[in-house]
């Protein structure tokens, strides 16, 4: 039965299966792995090896389920990229301790193709037929609605089939099942749960694109240090926000897939369409819907969908190429930065790239004990092109981190720990301390022998720090805040941007949450600037970016120019 894993495969491979790049990157890896399992040499980077028997038990149990729904009971019968998924989640063991290989898993396939049924399927079966005893399964999302939905799933499966019903106890009223085979129980979780000692055998992440942190997947990853074998199953379409923790999974994934990064640990299936297709095109709608596409009926749903949102566009349009086409679309009409170009520009650069370039300072200085940020736009050139690199970092007193957790709903002590923040202490911790921020630039000035030239300011809370200022010896600038004084920075960081002219180090988490906040205001005139967005707050070091901008994108470089016959021939004269 596992040569129903492997033909899958094989058929993506070789075309007979129509699948997108990132499945056939998923397949590829399996079968590369099969091969690597079956060298002789032991190899301490690849200890795992596929227990086809193993495998097929999830595929054997899956398919003595019912499915009763309507007026019809027919058995559960596994799509082949079902068959897939399940035989690698179950089938892969490490050689020596016979522990189950994969402790994570993200899957990504679009709407009404057996998310929760396959959730329900991994539920019951690790609940009460795995052999691990007083196992804890538990089906999370940030509302106790939304986390009961793939334990109704289950309790669907249960339902239907009396030999089945009487191995499990359902207590709906609670959101639980006892599974009494194992004494394992079957729980709903949400973020007003109250339960001790977290030791997820299974972790159920259903639709993780809806979770604005990543709160309740680190909750269940936390609690799975000690286990032996584990799995956190994340299962979800594409959603609307790209500065999500879900998104971040997506990239993540992507890297592992591309070989970019190693995580032996972790199954990734992501079924989308590729770039170049036609959207329009029904042929294609299968990448990203596996199951649904299948047949012509399916098809011909799709159809009706698709020309609904051709012909109504707005939100029928963006909800059927997240939902239905499985491709992450930012949702906001008046977001600033489209944030897929701005991911786009992330590197491994860092100010130490840079010595001894020219640079523009940016200062967005807070009121109290809120957040006060610094930027460093260095332009240069590359290959005759006008390039630049953003540099960011902030300050908040540490009495208020704990604080602005809270009320921001973001990670201020990660970014203390990581660097990104730096704490002031003055006054007990309390109010912002600005001669922290001419420590700071003294410092990476002296480090990195940068010269500035001007430093460029918010004049909103700087009155008692223009003197601080001064003393530095390097120009300073007002940049005032209307729409008029703001408009040309505003528009031209966001089109460079958008051809990837600048670039920014990939672990400035903290800006880019800020791009992301940032939302354009107009005034009578079409003139815009940024504001933040009222749900997320905290637009501060992007409006730092920008401040610095007003004068750094002023500055010319002398590029080479094309003369004489070289120059006609350029032109094909």
């Amino acid at each position: 039965m596992t040569q129903r894993a492997i033909q899958y495969a094989q058929d993506v491979l070789s075309g007979k299966e129509v699948a997108g790049r990132l499945v056939k990157l998923s397949c590829q890896r399996f079968m590369d792995d099969l091969d690597r399992s079956k060298l002789k040499v032991y190899s301490e980077d690849f200890p795992y090896v596929f227990n086809e028997e193993r495998a097929d038990e999830l595929l054997d149990y899956a398919e003595t389920l019912v499915i009763a729904e309507g007026s019809e009971t027919f058995p559960l019968e596994l799509a082949p990229y079902q068959a897939f998924i399940f035989s690698n989640l179950n089938g892969w063991e490490h050689r020596d301790t016979g522990f189950r290989r994969f402790r994570s898993s993200y899957v990504q396939v679009g709407r009404q193709n057996g998310k929760s049924l396959m959730n329900g399927v991994l539920g019951t079966y690790y609940g009460n037929f795995a052999g691990y005893q007083h196992a804890q399964i538990y089906c999370s999302a940030t509302k106790k609605k939304q986390a009961m939905i793939v334990v109704d799933e289950m309790i669907k499966f249960i339902k239907a089939d009396p030999e089945l019903e009487e191995l499990f106890k359902i207590k709906e009223y609670i959101g639980q099942i006892d599974c009494l085979n194992t004494d394992s129980k079957i729980m709903a979780l949400s973020r007003d749960t109250k339960i001790d000692g977290f030791r997820p055998f299974l972790g159920i992440v259903d639709e993780f694109h809806l979770h604005p942190t990543n709160e309740m997947y680190k909750i269940l990853e936390g609690g799975t240090g000690n286990l032996k074998e584990t799995l956190i199953s994340v299962i979800t379409t594409a959603g609307f926000d790209l500065n999500s923790p879900c998104y971040e999974m997506y990239k993540y994934c992507i890297r592992i897939l591309e070989g970019v990064v190693t995580n032996e640990t972790r199954f990734i299936y992501i079924a989308q369409l590729d770039e170049e297709d036609d959207m329009w095109d029904s042929s294609n709608w299968v990448k990203a819907n596996p199951l649904t596409c299948q047949t012509p009926e399916g098809i011909k749903l799709m159809e009706d969908t698709a020309n609904e949102a051709r012909d109504t566009g707005g939100e029928n349009y963006r909800d059927f190429l997240t939902k239905r086409l499985n491709k992450w679309v930012q949702f906001t009409d008046n977001q600033y930065m489209n944030l897929e170009h701005w991911k786009n520009c992330e590197s491994d650069k860092t100010l130490a790239d840079y010595k001894g370039q020219e640079a523009w300072v940016g200062l967005d200085l807070s009121s109290g004990g809120d957040l006060t940020s610094l930027s460093i736009v260095i332009p240069h050139k590359v290959d005759d092109l006008k390039k630049y690199f953003v540099h960011s970092h902030s300050f908040m007193p540490e009495k208020r981190i704990a604080e602005h957790i809270k009320t921001d709903n973001a990670p201020y002590d990660i970014w203390v720990r990581d660097g990104l923040i730096t704490t002031t202490k003055t006054l007990g911790g309390i109010k912002t301390d600005y001669k922290y921020i001419i420590e700071y630039l003294k410092k990476v000035i002296q480090e990195y022998n940068l010269r500035i030239k001007m430093i460029c300011y918010d004049p909103h809370n700087a009155s008692a720090f223009l003197h601080d200022l001064s003393e530095l010896g390097y120009p300073v600038f007002e940049v005032g805040q209307s729409h008029k004084q703001l408009n040309d920075a505003t528009c031209d960081f966001k089109l460079e941007v958008e051809a990837k002219n600048v670039l920014y180090n990939n672990k400035s988490a903290l800006l880019s949450w800020s791009v992301a906040n940032a939302e354009t205001v107009s005034n009578s005139y079409g003139e815009i600037k940024i504001d933040k967005n009222l749900e997320r707050k905290r637009i501060d070091p992007v409006d730092a970016v920008i401040d610095a901008w007003h004068q750094a994108m002023k500055v010319k470089f002398n590029f080479t120019q094309f003369r004489g016959e070289d120059a006609m021939k350029k032109l094909g004269w």
